[in-house]
């Protein structure tokens, strides 16, 4: 058996222990579980869902539960709300530990080491108190209508207090609401009453908007076919008239296009013709150039010598001369075409402007005919008026004539008795004839109405009094009366007795 050094025996029992030591303190969190560690550090440490070292005999090791903790919260008796009805709630909840390390402290200072039904007791006195305490802010009719609302405000109101205590609210929910009057289900009666009027005034309404808007397609659709007509002789109107316009200015286009035409026409014939003239006067000059040198220089073969100095001075004279003649004849040509470009610019602005003062006229015309052709129209229309007026007014008989009289007979003996109801104060100096002046003046007024029907029988041929007269105490005697103005009809009245 070989040797071994007492050093190597010594750090092979350390490295063993050290294994055992390390396995003896290791730890693993599971994620619903919290592992707290401490006993060296002044600060827990605290593991979840990892694996960590625990000293051993150094450091303590602690649990706490992570999993949800239901919780039925009741209220133990009945709760008044703000409108001072008693009802009891019943509600669940689900908390739990919270994961975050400072709630997470406080939880292992309050519940280390506790059972869950421990913790649950204390969460369901914090919520009962809280639960109360919402429903003495609320309505019963509103926290049965929105018992999200509720939940939501006791858990608002309720969070702080149990964060206090490192808990976590997972959920709130309302079960149920109960009171011993029957007034949630007396709520419910009368929301069904409610709603059964609502339906049954919805469907009146229906059934009259039905109506009205039967009665409103029927205006509109003939509403829609009158503007449909109007719409249709309004284009066909406007389609004359733009027929028209659109003929007016291919006319001025096209004449435009004829005198341009005409004008550059004319223009190139000058060119063409001053171009000529240029060309035959050059001709000319170098004619007259040729036959000068061809004269010079037979002169010069047969005086050569006695009429050299005569002829060069001539000939001098005369290149001179023809330098001249040429020189006006330049001139000449040039003023010449300036007056033609002067004459050419005066025509090309006369005929500017005449087809200027064309245009004018042509817009004056056609504004002038659209007037002319509105001021027909309209006294069409009003013909159109008065005619359908006169056979109205044709189609009323004497008859009617007299009933319309008739009708109109109180209004003017209102105006005419009108003056005496301005008088205050009437003084009558003597009556005369044994009468007093109060009925003189009392007796104008039928005197009065006599002229007023003596002037409606001249002017009309109606004898209003007859007419009245056909109810007096003689015409229901006598049966038979023939009332004369209103076309010979005879008003015949029988017994009551008699069929109609």
């Amino acid at each position: 058996m070989p040797f071994i050094p007492a050093p190597v025996i010594i750090a092979l029992v350390v490295i063993i222990l050290a294994i055992v030591f390390l396995s003896m303190g290791y730890v693993k969190a599971p994620p619903d579980m919290a592992y707290i560690i401490s006993g060296i550090k002044k600060k827990s440490k605290i593991v979840i869902g990892k694996a960590s070292i625990r000293i051993p005999f150094f450091e303590r090791l602690d649990k706490l539960n992570l999993r949800l903790i239901p919780i039925d919260v009741k209220t133990s008796n009945a709760v008044p709300t703000a409108d001072y009805i008693n009802i009891n709630v019943d509600a669940t909840v689900n908390v739990k530990i919270s994961n975050e390390p400072e709630k997470l402290r406080l939880a292992a200072e309050n519940f280390l080491n506790k059972p869950t039904e421990y913790i649950a007791g204390v969460a369901r006195e914090v919520l009962e108190g809280n639960v109360r305490e919402i429903v003495g802010k609320m309505r019963l009719e509103e926290m049965v209508s929105d018992r999200q609302k509720f939940a939501t405000l006791v858990k608002e109101n309720a969070e702080p207090d149990l964060a206090a205590m490192g808990l976590d609210i997972i959920s709130f929910n309302v079960q149920n609401f109960v009171d011993g009057n029957q007034v949630i289900e007396n709520l419910g009666i009368d929301n069904i009453v409610k709603i059964q009027k609502a339906a049954a005034i919805a469907r009146a309404e229906s059934e009259r908007d039905i109506k009205v808007a039967q009665a409103s397609a029927d205006k509109e659709s003939n509403d829609a076919a009158v503007a449909a007509q109007t719409e249709i002789a309004k284009k066909q109107n406007e389609l004359a008239i733009k027929k028209s316009e659109l003929q007016m200015e291919a006319d001025t286009k096209k004449a435009m296009a004829d005198a341009a035409y005409e004008i550059q026409k004319e223009e190139q014939r000058k060119t063409i013709e001053i171009t000529t003239a240029n060309a035959d006067i050059a001709k000319q000059e170098r004619e007259i150039e040729l036959k000068q040198k061809e004269v010079a220089v037979k002169e010069q073969a047969l005086n050569a010598e006695i009429k050299k100095q005569a002829e060069a001075e001539k000939y001098a004279a005369q290149q001179k001369a023809d330098a001249a003649l040429y020189q006006r004849q330049r001139e000449a040509e040039a003023k010449k075409f300036e007056y033609e470009k002067e004459a050419e610019a005066r025509k090309a602005q006369a005929e500017a402007e005449r087809f200027a003062r064309e245009q004018e006229a042509a817009g004056i015309r056609a504004v002038g005919e659209a007037e002319a052709a509105a001021i027909q129209a309209k006294g069409l229309a009003e013909a159109e008026a008065m005619e359908k007026k006169a056979e109205a007014y044709a189609k009323y008989n004497k008859a009617a004539v007299a009933e319309m009289m008739i009708k109109v007979l109180p209004d003017i003996a209102a105006k005419v008795a009108e003056p005496l109801t301005q008088i205050d104060k009437i003084t009558i100096i003597g009556g005369g004839d044994g009468g007093n002046g109060v009925d003189q003046v009392a007796g104008n007024v039928p005197v009065v109405m006599a002229k007023v029907f003596e002037s409606m029988k001249e002017a009309t041929g109606i004898d209003l009094a007859e007419i009245i007269n056909a109810d007096s105490y003689d015409a229901k005697v006598n049966r038979n009366i023939n009332v004369s103005g209103i076309d010979s009809v005879n008003l015949v009245v029988k017994d009551e007795t008699t069929e109609k």
